[in-house]
């Protein structure tokens, strides 16, 4: 009886044992199929995040075209056709060398040096080159020049280098609320600040526009569901405030 007793034990220890390794082994190969998966799951995010980064770019890269093209049209256009005018009038009044050299000097060589400044703007990398307070400020500008809306811009003196990628994100941002706002909100004024605080970048955009219902996912639309998600891409906190007939704010917070 007791041998018997011996062998059973025996077995049901060998049965345990066994059962222990297999676990063992199950819990390793179910280990490392999590770590897999795990590891290509962060392949995955690494890559949306570099897709996305590179939409950015090219979102603004179209929106440089676009403002150049303005000004080609608005700007250098209108000089030259105004300069041509000029002289085909000259021509026909015989009019004096002097006075053509004036219009050569005054027209010409302003339609020249904008069209130097738009040929720098293409082949420089402006984003690169530039802190985030002069790509916003020249945006600011250039809406001002189309004469659209009033806007404003103020910011710290002193702001901390952010990444080209933060940097590329907000200008996009600050280009979409901008552009929502011309288009949608029929604004006749935009604010824009930008400041550091403890460490962080704070970014704000307010217009006087009709505003909106922020709970309608209808009225929300893509652009600002891009502007939440490219905050969140450089771990920031998207805030926007928006009511009927009383404007739209929109706060953006990223860390340096």
């Amino acid at each position: 009886m007791g041998e018997t007793s011996f062998k059973i034990m025996l077995i049901i220890f060998n049965v345990i044992f066994i059962a222990f390794i297999g676990a063992i082994v199950v819990f390793i190969r179910e280990y490392h199929r999590k770590k897999k998966a795990y590891i290509e799951q962060i392949k995955t995010i690494d890559i949306l995040h570099k897709k996305e980064l590179l939409k950015t770019q090219m979102e603004i890269q179209v929106q440089t075209m676009k403002s150049i093209g303005r000004e080609i049209h608005d700007n250098v256009g209108q000089k030259l056709t105004l300069s041509s005018l000029y002289l085909q009038q000259l021509v026909y009044e015989s009019k004096a060398p002097e006075i053509i050299d004036s219009i050569k000097n005054i027209i010409i060589n302003e339609s020249l040096e904008d069209l130097r400044h738009l040929s720098k703007s293409l082949t420089d990398d402006t984003i690169e080159n530039n802190t985030i307070f002069e790509l916003i400020e020249n945006e600011c500008k250039k809406i001002s020049n189309l004469k659209k809306c009033k806007i404003s811009f103020k910011s710290d003196s002193q702001i901390k280098p952010v990444s080209y990628r933060k940097k590329s994100i907000l200008l996009r941002i600050s280009q979409e609320f901008i552009q929502n706002s011309i288009k949608h909100a029929s604004c006749e004024k935009i604010d824009i600040s930008l400041y550091e605080n403890e460490g962080k970048l704070h970014l704000k955009l307010q217009d006087d526009g009709k505003g909106f219902d922020v709970e309608n996912l209808k009225t929300n639309g893509i652009g600002i569901k891009n502007m939440k998600k490219r905050t969140e891409m450089i771990d920031g906190i998207f805030n926007l405030e928006s009511n009927i007939k009383n404007g739209t704010k929109l706060t953006v917070v990223i860390p340096i």
